[in-house]
């Protein structure tokens, strides 16, 4: 997690969580995380749930690619350890997905390592938390550059109809279906409009 503000990274927060047991061998493939990473560096999951908690604070802007994904992650967490306060932590927030704003921008595939060729952003280890917030942070400046209508996109997430939105739907986020593209979408026609 990154903290921006007035546009500038002022700071950041990136924690192993120690899951008591070994990594399966192929997310050590795919990240580089070793199970002494986690026992060495690795805090418990309660620790990280309260930093959350305490950061979390209401109004705050979070920007994720696939932010459903990233919602259900940290309401599940906090949930855990916070169930009568998770849900109104989480609904205080204001959530940009910019995979939304990227499927009315570019055409198939919206993943973050196609976003950062498109946009020309460095290239960081992908499948590390804190880099690939990094690269989103280049992302997020891009797309405003592109076209400043980010403020449009807050708690409106799209999906695609054929598979339905993935996972527990909030009553604080509007879904809506979004079709693919082949070219940026006149700002008339972006997904938010009514």
């Amino acid at each position: 997690m990154l903290t921006v503000e007035d546009g500038k990274i002022t700071d950041d927060y990136d924690e192993f969580v120690n899951i008591g047991r070994d990594l399966p061998p192929k997310i050590t493939q795919i990240t580089g995380i070793t199970d002494d990473d986690l026992i060495l560096r690795g805090k418990d999951e309660a620790h990280i749930a309260e930093d959350l908690k305490n950061n979390l604070t209401p109004g705050t802007l979070m920007i994720a690619h696939n932010c459903q994904f990233d919602l259900s992650f940290v309401f599940s967490l906090l949930e855990r350890h916070y169930p009568d306060d998770a849900y109104e932590i989480v609904s205080s927030l204001n959530w940009l997905d910019t995979v939304t704003v990227l499927k009315d921008r570019k055409e198939f595939p919206h993943k973050l390592i196609d976003a950062v060729k498109y946009y020309g952003i460095e290239e960081v280890n992908f499948h590390r938390a804190i880099d690939d917030t990094k690269a989103l942070y280049g992302i997020t400046q891009a797309l405003k550059d592109e076209r400043d209508d980010l403020r449009e996109y807050i708690n409106i997430f799209g999906y695609n109809p054929k598979y339905g939105v993935s996972g527990f739907k909030f009553s604080f986020i509007e879904y809506k279906r979004q079709y693919f593209t082949k070219r940026i979408v006149d700002s008339d026609y972006i997904l938010p409009r009514k």
